[in-house]
């Protein structure tokens, strides 16, 4: 899963993203105004943590923009403010959970994974597809209640195209979201077609599959 820290204070920006990193989150960050509004115009995320005061702008513009917008992404406020009116507003606005400083970074990473459940996985612990079971909680994956063992990549590649499986996932929209936008830089796909070469061999017993569209990218079928 991909997240977007927007967070002006360098060392609780810092902590959130380590921390968030350990979980296996790819995590990118923004520490004004300007810089967040850029990375949520070109980039889709999963969840965004966000601070309402920004040295340039105030929080809460960031979140009407991306609901105007018809962005889906997670929202979970982040902030020192925690007036009653404050917390009323972000959530009238749309955001998903609202968390005063200070908080423990475990608190964060509870309140994270409940918006990613409630968003994706209908607040389900369990991902069920075909006779594939996911447990997010321990990254762990079973055929048939046999596990599998997936790399960090090919487990977040899995989990990407289970979360777009009615969509068509390019290639260069795969690559950013598991790999992170600094990928933009990159001249070939090679990195993602020997995970996924990879991925398609661990899944040969599954019930789903990884159906190739030349020249465009990948999408998750149920066989």
């Amino acid at each position: 899963m991909k997240l977007l820290i927007i967070e002006d204070e360098p060392e609780m920006l810092e902590n959130m993203a380590q921390t968030l990193e350990r979980e296996h989150y790819i995590v990118e960050t923004a520490s004004n105004y300007k810089t967040a509004r850029q990375k949520i115009a070109v980039y889709d995320y999963d969840c965004i943590l966000l601070d309402i005061n920004l040295p340039d702008g105030n929080g809460l513009e960031l979140l009407k923009e991306l609901k105007l917008s018809g962005k889906d992404e997670g929202v979970i406020i982040v902030s020192a403010k925690d007036s009653l009116n404050d917390r009323l507003e972000g959530l009238n606005l749309g955001a998903d959970d609202y968390l005063p400083k200070p908080f423990h970074m475990a608190e964060l990473h509870a309140r994270v994974k409940a918006v990613l459940r409630r968003r994706h996985f209908d607040g389900n612990p369990q991902i069920h597809i075909g006779n594939v079971c996911i447990h997010p909680e321990s990254r762990q994956v079973t055929i048939d209640t046999n596990d599998i063992v997936l790399n960090r990549k090919e487990y977040d590649i899995l989990m990407y195209l289970i979360t777009n499986k009615t969509r068509l996932v390019t290639k260069s929209a795969l690559a950013e979201h598991v790999w992170g936008d600094h990928i933009d830089q990159s001249d070939s796909f090679d990195f993602i077609y020997s995970q996924i070469k990879n991925l398609r061999k661990k899944l040969e017993h599954a019930n789903i599959s990884i159906e190739a569209v030349y020249g465009v990218g990948y999408k998750l079928e149920i066989l």
